[in-house]
């Protein structure tokens, strides 16, 4: 794989010798920090470029592209490729999504995917990205940190292959063993309140509970503040960790224990858990160019960036007891959450995400969670506990939007979604019913 990235940089660097360059990023964590890697790296290589972060890359931003630019996208552009491959550009895609090529590229169109590879590893895109910053010069080491800061906001961090292994030495990250609670470095009282993953039933958003269960744990205040999850000793951090479990399901609970990744930020020790959710609510909230001035060391948006997460918070708050109570469509192995307009379209993922990864849905159960953008819908899905059967959920989408004849989609086998009109509301809810409940038939 590492053979495979150092010819691409090399072939980059030869293609876009004086050339003027688009650089294209996916408005997500992992996109963010991919983006941020190489904005540092062509920067430091004397390139000419702009940068540009975007939801999706659908047809109508396509043909906004520049005509007279090296384009180089990030973390997105795997499911454009016939679009794409019309284009003049000389073209660049750095991408882990499933990609399927149906027709022979065209010259000077180059793509690092380790889909393409047979000898490919499971990397996220902000790992690839600093993989090939690191090709193209040594002295873009230091870059390591926003590769873990990716590979946590893509929830890759418990499968360690030996490249990822070698990332995280480089990154100089420390490692502490725990429950996976963030921000691991602020009061225990606020991170266990604006807990969303896990949502622990009872505790997060209410502050009164959260008080019984440290007192439960046997966990006091010092002088007028809790300690943070970092500071707790061993004895302690079993005892909170007890309370917590007993109020999620064993399998939920035994998914949050691990690795706490502690890294330099700002030149202070960061969760860097709360970096990553950091910069994802800065995107979700409409503001990713906060996110990746926020990635790229800027004081200001820092401030600004703290003040959307918290704001965040209380979105993901508010949708997850709206779910809760709306009414639902329930299948054998399925359910349609319609949120409308009651949750911001940028969110409805990353409340499918809480949902697939806690208690509230069996094993298997395909979630699928729809939320209006003006005249489109935003649909996500995930599968819950990211096991069960072979469905792969990128498929599915692919399956719909084809079935609708129209629509943008994307994703992995686990999660993935897709935007529809908002006309096709009805028709798509009917659609997924009667492919789902047809699949569970012939099982």
């Amino acid at each position: 794989m590492l053979e495979h990235i150092e010819n691409f940089a090399k072939l980059f660097l030869n293609k876009t010798h004086n050339q003027k360059i688009q650089l294209i990023g996916h408005f997500d964590t992992d996109g963010i920090t991919s983006t941020a890697v190489l904005t540092k790296t062509l920067d430091r290589s004397g390139k000419f470029f702009t940068t540009k972060i975007m939801k999706q890359l659908s047809s109508e931003e396509i043909d906004k592209l520049p005509k007279d630019k090296v384009l180089l996208f990030v973390d997105l552009a795997s499911g454009s490729i016939e679009k794409l491959n019309q284009l003049n550009n000389t073209i660049f895609i750095i991408d882990h999504h499933e990609i399927k090529i149906t027709t022979e590229l065209r010259e000077n169109f180059y793509i690092l995917n380790p889909h393409i590879y047979e000898d490919s590893l499971d990397l996220c895109s902000a790992e690839l990205a600093y993989l090939f910053s690191r090709a193209i010069s040594e002295d873009n080491k230091d870059l390591a940190s926003l590769a873990i800061l990716g590979m946590i906001g893509d929830t890759m961090e418990k499968n360690i292959n030996k490249i990822r292994n070698l990332i995280i030495k480089e990154s100089e990250v420390r490692i502490k063993k725990g429950f996976l609670l963030y921000p691991s470095t602020r009061p225990l009282n606020k991170a266990l309140e604006y807990s969303s993953r896990p949502f622990i039933p009872g505790i997060t958003g209410e502050k009164h509970k959260v008080i019984e269960l440290l007192k439960e744990a046997g966990i006091e205040k010092i002088g007028k503040t809790y300690k943070a999850l970092i500071d707790l000793s061993d004895e302690e951090m079993k005892n909170l960790s007890t309370a917590i479990m007993l109020r999620l399901n064993p399998q939920e609970a035994h998914d949050y224990i691990g690795n706490l990744y502690l890294v330099k930020f700002f030149n202070k020790i960061e969760d860097a858990r709360e970096l990553s959710a950091i910069i994802n609510a800065c995107s979700r909230m409409d503001n990713s160019n906060i996110a990746l001035l926020f990635c790229l060391g800027n004081k200001e948006a820092r401030k600004k960036a703290e003040k959307m997460y918290l704001k965040y918070r209380q979105h993901i708050i508010s949708g997850l007891k709206y779910v809760d109570t709306c009414e639902k469509i329930q299948g054998k192995n399925y359910v349609i959450i319609n949120a409308k307009d009651n949750i911001k379209d940028t969110i409805i993922g990353t409340i499918a995400s809480i949902l697939s990864f806690s208690s509230v849905y069996k094993e298997g159960t395909i979630i699928v969670a729809m939320a209006y953008n003006e005249d489109k819908i935003k649909v996500s899905m995930r599968m819950a506990g990211r096991k069960g059967s072979g469905r792969n959920l990128k498929e599915l989408v692919e399956s719909l939007t084809q079935s609708l004849g129209n629509g943008e989609y994307g994703g992995h086998k686990y999660a993935a979604g897709c935007t529809i009109k908002l006309e096709d509301e009805q028709k798509f809810i009917e659609l997924v019913q009667r492919k789902l409940q047809i699949e569970m038939v012939k099982m």
